[in-house]
């Protein structure tokens, strides 16, 4: 049996399921029609909603963030939150090639340039170490803040991506950066749930952002959230999203240039009863995965799981062939099989636009993209 075809099995096997089984899908078996058909009887369906307010109210239980405020999706949170850390026209950010290219995109929405720094090979996430390499060998201090020595450029912000809901190593990045005087957006996109002891992915910087699109554990279509402890960014977020409106009953006055960033009701009311269900949707896809990680292992296919003392929420599930030869050749046999596979992100330092951005060594990251596949990590829909 090839390697393909034992991929194929072992999904078929761990899903007890024929037929297609697609990567990730949204399953909506809770109260999702109910609000949302009382979203639209109420009229609110716009940015203004007690759903809104629920969404995030449930957030902060959830997360432990002092503060959330709803986006229309993650890209916008992560934008506002560069905005809102200071980075401005011509900074740097340093953040890691191996993500989706909406991380370097808000960058560059920002008016910042993304520098690129290798991933860890148990995470997946941005290295402490070569963050540190990167900064004591490019950059330096001053009193006008981390200067990258190349461009003479600020180095405004690190953002690190928690990938698949595998938690980097958060604690260490914010350590050094703070010594380097680096505010850290965490982007937890992906890791809604996940945690680092028993804190929650995308508490540990100055702000962090999640992602509620149609394929995340939990979606609302849309949307996104920026979390923040600090209570003058909180404050700051919510204005700056809602386009800096000042608050009257009547009056349109404005004091900054903002942004129409704001989660509408109608699908905040989809989010809430998503989040109603997270608890089950996380205890479904680590069951999931621990029979992959079993299954995988008695077929000597490397299964990538969380480090120790770190809980994922196991958004996507990955697994790690030979060589790009073998990669691409599973591709093909499993998509035509009817398990939809996917490899990781092209390197965002290979896309044309990102292409003469700056950046340290990329081994790692280049040999995991050559490598990982990601395997069907859905909840299935449970029969009526």
């Amino acid at each position: 049996m090839s390697r393909a075809t034992t991929i194929v099995q072992i999904v078929r096997d761990a899903y007890r399921a024929e037929g297609f089984l697609p990567l990730h899908a949204p399953v909506f078996q809770g109260n999702e029609s109910a609000y949302v058909q009382a979203t639209i009887e109420s009229t609110f369906v716009s940015s203004v909603g007690a759903y809104v307010d629920q969404f995030e109210a449930m957030l902060r239980e959830i997360t432990g963030a002092s503060h959330v405020i709803a986006t229309t999706n993650g890209t916008t949170a992560l934008h506002m939150s560069l905005l809102l850390a200071g980075v401005g026209r011509d900074d740097l950010v340093i953040t890691q090639s191996l993500s989706f290219v909406a991380t370097a995109n808000s960058i560059a929405h920002a008016g910042a340039t993304p520098a690129f720094v290798d991933v860890d090979a148990d995470s997946y996430g941005l290295s402490h170490t070569a963050l540190k390499a990167f900064l004591e060998s490019e950059c330096v201090l001053t009193n006008a803040g981390c200067i990258h020595r190349a461009t003479g450029r600020r180095v405004a912000a690190c953002v690190p991506m928690h990938s698949f809901g595998l938690p980097a190593r958060i604690e260490e990045i914010v350590e050094i950066a703070t010594a380097w005087r680096i505010s850290v957006i965490e982007d937890a996109a992906e890791a809604l749930g996940s945690k680092i002891g028993s804190r929650h992915c995308g508490t540990f910087g100055k702000l962090g952002t999640l992602s509620f699109n149609g394929n995340k554990i939990v979606t609302t279509g849309g949307g996104g959230a920026i979390m923040t402890n600090d209570p003058e960014l909180g404050k700051r977020a919510k204005h700056l999203t809602t386009t800096a409106k000042v608050p009257h009953r009547w009056r349109f006055e404005h004091d900054a240039i903002g942004f129409n960033f704001r989660l509408p009701n109608l699908n905040a009311a989809l989010g809430c009863a998503q989040l109603e269900q997270l608890d089950a949707f996380i205890a479904y896809k680590r069951d999931l995965a621990q029979r992959y990680s079993e299954a995988f292992a008695k077929a000597d296919i490397p299964f990538v799981t969380e480090r120790p003392g770190t809980t994922s929420n196991y958004w996507l599930c990955a697994i790690l062939l030979k060589d790009l030869a073998e990669r691409d050749e599973c591709l093909e046999i499993t998509n035509e099989a009817g398990v939809m596979t996917r490899p990781i992100w092209e390197p965002l330092h290979t896309l044309p636009m990102f292409s003469s951005a700056p950046r340290g060594p990329l081994e790692v990251t280049q040999e995991i993209a050559s490598r990982l596949i990601n395997i069907p990590s859905g909840v299935l829909r449970q029969p009526a």
